[in-house]
């Protein structure tokens, strides 16, 4: 039985707060797969990423976070589509750029995961970061989900 496009989203939200990185996650997408970023904080200008550069992203992702987590609120099916509202927490593991060790950081995400072939084919991310205060958060609310809150 094939799975349903919102199992495949939380198969990979799943995969990246195990963190599963780079080639640990070539099997979730298509070859021709990519990210369509939309305009955001860190991202002013948004971006198209294809498969290749998403690994990597991935792989320096993973040594700047400590954890990540996926709190998803919602999520609906249409066709091959997943659209969920999420909400993304962080923890910085190290110094790098504006971001300190101890850092946290949250996300309110809006994501269209489209399936094709058994396997994510695009996804389409609204990320709407809360402030970077630099203090050791992003000046977000607790989120149940984090560990470190428990």
């Amino acid at each position: 039985m094939s799975r349903t496009p919102a199992e495949h989203l939380h198969e990979l939200h799943r995969a990246l707060e195990s963190g599963d990185h780079g080639e640990q996650l070539r099997h979730l997408f298509t070859p021709d797969a990519q990210t369509l970023e939309r305009p955001n904080l860190l991202n002013p200008r948004g971006a198209t990423t294809p498969l290749e550069a998403m690994l990597a992203a991935s792989a320096a992702g993973a040594g700047l976070l400590a954890w990540q987590r996926y709190r998803t609120w919602d999520v609906i099916e249409s066709g091959p589509t997943a659209i969920a509202r999420a909400t993304w927490n962080a923890e910085i593991a190290v110094d790098a750029g504006p971001f300190r060790a101890g850092q946290r950081l949250t996300a309110h995400l809006a994501q269209f995961v489209t399936i094709r072939d058994g396997a994510i084919a695009q996804i389409e991310t609204y990320d709407c970061y809360e402030p970077f205060d630099g203090e050791g958060s992003s000046g977000g609310s607790a989120d149940p989900a984090d560990p470190a809150d428990a």
